[in-house]
């Protein structure tokens, strides 16, 4: 992707430093990390404290000079380093499309394995980045790895991003370009009765959103689940999360308020469900979810309230909590081995979710 590789020379460096520092022996990399640090019980990962001292206490590991142009263009120039110097494996096949978005046409990458053959289930995927940053190209290397690990499709959609597109841009973009993977199903060599939305953060959210949505208007397509990785549910209250991890693990508490007040614009009820998922009524045929938090991530405690939520409501969950791990680790995959259990735990069973019935 063009975005990916037009990569300068210093980025290049940084990303095989990183790669290094990734496959380094754990004591080297537990003496590298620093002090232990210890909440609820649980400590945060070596994989973690290695990745937060190296950002050497920077304020926001997200928002740059208080610009939206700015953090984005911050964000696209790291993310090269994410791969850690792996080159992208030649057993996933991608290609670029053009999908229907709310209000006009959107670009996206399918991922399609080689080891899947035939029609396969598919993953439509939202990138994370607080509706404001992020990217396809940034999350290049998380959908060919989901791609592989599952031997399924995965199909990663832009979606118009705020302030330009505040909301509800980006979940109509997201529903409309889940109805089209259905319409065009064959097109893109998927059964269209195994389509999972899913995603990571906001991504997350986006997904939630087109699962309840699908799931509520009476008459349309509705996703065979929900694969939704630390999502924002509840922009609108202040859960304890919020407190106890707002400062010091990648995603901050100012991060949070500045992207949700640019997502959301001034007088829209930030408990609409379109917006906050965590309220108003599910409907009995809502896809099952399979919704992982982060024990050190500020949204934790209202991503478990949406898994009660829904199980209240009779939808099947399977909840887990990475419980030694931060905000946003999907992204980090190749960065560690504790980075890359958590992200094949997920990546079973988003398999487990597609596989369904041949």
């Amino acid at each position: 992707m063009s975005k990916a590789t037009a990569v300068p020379l210093s980025v290049r460096a940084q990303e095989v430093v990183v790669g290094v520092l990734a496959r380094l022996p754990a004591s080297l990399r537990a003496r590298m990390a620093g002090r232990e640090v210890v909440e609820d019980g649980a400590a945060l990962a070596v994989d973690a404290r290695l990745l937060i001292r190296s950002l050497g206490g920077r304020k926001s590991a997200l928002v740059v000079g208080d610009s939206p142009e700015l953090s984005r263009a911050a964000l696209d120039r790291a993310a090269p380093m994410l791969r850690a110097g792996r080159r992208p494996s030649p057993a996933v096949v991608t290609s670029e499309v053009v999908v229907r978005g709310g209000e006009g046409p959107l670009e996206a990458t399918p991922y399609v394995p080689a080891s899947g053959g035939g029609r396969s289930g598919a993953l439509v995927f939202f990138h994370g980045g607080g509706w404001v940053i992020g990217s396809r190209a940034g999350y290049d290397h998380v959908c060919r790895h989901l791609a592989e690990r599952t031997g399924h499709r995965v199909l990663s959609a832009d979606y118009r991003l705020a302030p330009e597109h505040p909301f509800p841009a980006a979940v109509d973009d997201a529903l409309a370009v889940f109805d089209d993977v259905v319409a065009r199903a064959a097109e893109f060599g998927v059964d269209p009765e195994r389509i999972v939305v899913g995603g990571d953060s906001a991504g997350a959210t986006l997904a939630a959103v087109t699962a309840r949505r699908a799931a509520g208007r009476g008459a349309g397509p509705v996703p065979k689940g929900q694969w939704l990785l630390y999502p924002a549910t509840d922009l609108a209250v202040r859960h304890p999360s919020r407190d106890r991890f707002g400062r010091g693990f990648l995603l901050t508490d100012d991060d949070i308020v500045w992207f949700q007040d640019h997502y959301v614009p001034g007088g829209v009820d930030r408990t609409d469900p379109l917006v906050s998922v965590l309220y108003g009524p599910v409907a009995a045929t809502t896809p099952p979810a399979h919704l992982v938090t982060a024990g050190f991530d500020p949204l934790r405690d209202e991503g478990e309230r949406y898994a009660e939520k829904l199980r209240t409501a009779g939808v099947p969950v399977e909840a887990v909590r990475e419980a030694d791990l931060p905000h946003g680790f999907l992204p980090f995959v190749h960065l560690g081995p504790r980075f890359g259990e958590a992200v094949a735990a997920g990546a079973d069973a988003l398999r487990r979710m597609l596989d369904g019935p041949r």
